[in-house]
């Protein structure tokens, strides 16, 4: 099912998917909307982002938490994401379009705890840099393990690393997770 309302967009740039992204209640829509199988009322969108703003059960909201929310989705949020043709609204009924699919590129989500992939694959680098450079040298002994089982454990590094970026990348994905990062 698609909503219509009649509104024209211009695909947004990069630092305006940014600008978009930098709103947590906005984060919150599209988590919320790709975990839905079907299109979200604003009230029912508005609770949810209410209790996870408030972290707690959408029972215990007060109206004035729900309200509040509601009124900021209503006036601001929605308008922007149906602008950049993320969501399609029709001011009740709220639903992701296929170009929301396009933001999972922006939204490199990081455990916490963790380190960006980014950090891990320039550790890994200069860690097989200094074997390389070792064995080039010939301060890493090739007697037991020879040049290409160096250059083997070296490629299972990677290819162990890509896998697991991916797995991870997969589970932590906006709308996957159970609450929204």
């Amino acid at each position: 099912m698609s909503l219509t309302d009649n509104r024209t967009y211009t695909r947004p740039e990069k630092d305006e998917l940014y600008d978009l992204l930098s709103n947590h209640r906005r984060r919150y829509v599209i988590h919320f909307c790709k975990r839905a199988d079907e299109p979200l009322s604003l009230s029912d969108l508005a609770e949810k982002v209410a209790a996870r703003e408030q972290d707690k059960p959408v029972a215990e909201l007060t109206s004035a938490e729900r309200k509040r929310v509601y009124t900021s989705l209503q006036q601001t949020h929605l308008d922007r994401l149906a602008d950049a043709g993320m969501i399609d609204y029709d001011g009740d009924l709220v639903e992701l379009t296929d170009e929301a699919a396009t933001l999972d590129v922006y939204l490199d989500v990081v455990p916490e705890g963790s380190i960006s992939w980014g950090i891990y694959y320039l550790g890994l680098s200069i860690i097989s840099a200094v074997v390389l450079g070792g064995i080039w040298i010939g301060f890493v002994p090739t007697e037991t393990v020879p040049e290409l089982g160096w250059a083997a454990l070296i490629l299972a590094a990677f290819l162990a690393s890509s896998v697991a970026q991916v797995v991870q990348n997969r589970r932590y994905r906006l709308g996957d997770m159970d609450e929204p990062p």
